[in-house]
């Protein structure tokens, strides 16, 4: 089995993928832990293998290990989880056998993040055509992917969280609430909580909705939006600018990148 890491600015997401099943690749679990670069190789095998346990998964049935960081600090405490509690030299994605291999045509190649390479590879796998790939992180990162697999460029936006720990950290007396759909279609609000909720939700979505018409213009192809991340569903119930939806992205891209490494092995 493939352990995968996908280690983001907020969160730490582990899955557990079956290569071998009749379906194909499956993540056969996943779990979320906080991102903490402080957090060493030990703390992870405490929580990690009581997990692994519970699925019934022993250290040994884990033969492949690939980690994707945005968060560098954490590479060298999980690459000591790898080897110490594995046995196993984990890849890295973007590194050695585990090297992107895709065209990276922007000014500064080597300032794409791990997680925007790795949603490029999977999406250009499973979707057909130029694409346009929404993950929504602690950032929302909107990245344009030709129908060659070529990462083009993109647009990053402070994600929705950040936009309203902003409007409540800034100001006296708005209260914290809770990010969700409006309660009412109306966009006239008719308390404080209620018109804070219209103004960050749907301004959020107007915003999301003109940055793809105008990547879509620019491409100047038919372009399929891919949301991923947290909150696409949640944002999917309310726009029909997506295409597809595909939670499991970024880990996809995980996946990809250690069955090729595998094949260059053979």
């Amino acid at each position: 089995m493939l352990l995968a890491a996908d280690v983001g600015n907020t969160n730490v997401v582990f899955a557990l993928f079956d290569l071998q099943g009749e379906e194909g690749r499956r993540i056969k679990a996943r779990w979320r832990i906080a991102t903490d670069p402080r957090r060493t190789g030990d703390e992870y095998a405490v929580w990690l293998l009581q997990l692994l346990a519970i699925e019934g998964v022993t250290r040994e049935d884990i033969t492949q290990i690939i980690v994707g960081s945005v968060v560098p600090r954490a590479i060298h405490n999980l690459t000591t989880l790898a080897e110490k509690y594995f046995r196993i030299t984990p890849l890295v994605a973007g590194e050695g056998d585990a090297a992107y291999g895709i065209a990276v045509d922007v000014d500064q190649p080597n300032s794409l993040g791990a997680d925007r390479a790795l949603n490029t590879i999977a999406a250009h796998e499973k979707f057909e055509g130029d694409l346009i790939v929404v993950d929504f992180g602690t950032a929302t990162t909107f990245d344009a992917v030709d129908f060659t697999g070529a990462y083009k460029g993109g647009i990053i936006a402070p994600g929705i969280n950040l936009s309203l720990d902003a409007l409540v950290g800034n100001t006296a007396k708005l209260p914290r609430i809770a990010i969700e759909a409006p309660r009412t279609d109306s966009v006239i609000g008719r308390n404080t909580e209620d018109q804070m909720l219209i103004g960050v939700f749907w301004g959020y979505v107007a915003m999301m909705e003109g940055l793809i018409a105008r990547m879509r213009a620019e491409i100047g192809r038919p372009a399929k939006v891919v949301a991923t991340g947290g909150l696409a569903i949640l944002f999917d119930k309310h726009t029909d600018i997506f295409d597809a939806v595909d939670a499991d992205l970024t880990l996809d891209g995980l996946a990809i990148l250690a069955e090729r490494a595998s094949q260059k092995a053979k």
